[in-house]
């Protein structure tokens, strides 16, 4: 009887270790394909082309990461609003996104090292004669809901007590608010305001500042119990940047010195 106990424990011990070892991880190589919410309304970082093609700094890290798993790559536009339910849906296997790494989020998924860096620029419409960022107080500014810079943007109007904040669902909105002067001024990360402003697409805008806000770093993101997966996607974010393709991709897309992705005194 003692015999047959014994063994049944072992059964179930083996049983429990099978399933323990499965993963997100296993499933996407399994499966072929790897699907990746990336935002497309975001120049560089993910935006379409003539063709209507998904391109950007996002939608090659995405490809990079499918190819070291050897598998293809699906790329699945998600706004930002949408991009940690996408995830908790089962519409996306990972975020590459642009995604800042709070501590907030951080309690529903899980993310990785960061994999781009931010600082934050200022853009005006013309005709307010903002030339800065504390030239904004009392105006009318607004920026992409739910973002780091929305965030801190809302609460320096609140700490102001003065002027008017406004959330908007997309990158394009904002702009287009700001062209005609639905909107007086915007956050936005330098990447993107530089873009939407040569781009030409709209009228009446400039970029006058910085923002003092911190540095905004962005990581991969999953669900917060797939480990297997997310100390992957450490190690791949760590390979990017040791074999150079970080540079690479930042040369491409964006330009001019490549920001640090570490911050000092502290590690991980």
């Amino acid at each position: 009887m003692k015999k047959l106990t014994l063994l049944a424990a072992l059964a179930g011990l083996v049983g429990i270790a099978g399933t323990a070892q499965a993963d997100k991880l296993d499933d996407i190589m399994a499966s072929g394909t790897l699907r990746c919410a990336v935002v497309l309304d975001f120049p560089p970082m993910g935006m379409r082309d003539e063709n209507n093609e998904p391109i950007g700094f996002d939608v090659d890290y995405c490809r990079d990461l499918a190819a070291a798993l050897g598998v293809e790559a699906e790329i699945v536009e998600t706004p930002f609003p949408e991009r940690i339910p996408a995830l908790m849906s089962g519409r996306v296997d990972v975020g590459v996104a642009s995604t800042s790494d709070t501590l907030e989020r951080a309690k529903t998924v899980g993310f990785s090292i960061p994999y781009f860096a931010f600082e934050m620029a200022v853009t005006a419409n013309t005709g307010t004669g903002i030339s800065s960022y504390e030239g904004m107080k009392g105006f009318t500014v607004g920026a992409v809901a739910g973002t780091y810079e929305a965030i801190a943007l809302e609460a320096q109007v609140n700490e102001w007590g003065e002027g008017t904040f406004r959330p908007y669902q997309t990158q394009a909105d904002v702009f287009l608010a700001l062209s005609q002067g639905q909107l007086d001024a915007t956050v936005s990360t330098s990447t993107v305001a530089q873009a939407n402003v040569q781009s030409g697409n709209f009228e009446n805008i400039q970029v006058v500042g910085f923002a003092p806000f911190d540095t905004d770093y962005v990581a991969l993101f999953a669900r917060r119990d797939e480990y297997g997966l997310l100390n992957y996607l450490d190690l791949f974010v760590n390979q990017q940047i040791r074999t150079g393709r970080y540079e690479e991709l930042y040369e491409k897309w964006v330009g001019g010195e490549v920001p640090r992705l570490t911050i000092p005194n502290a590690h991980r």
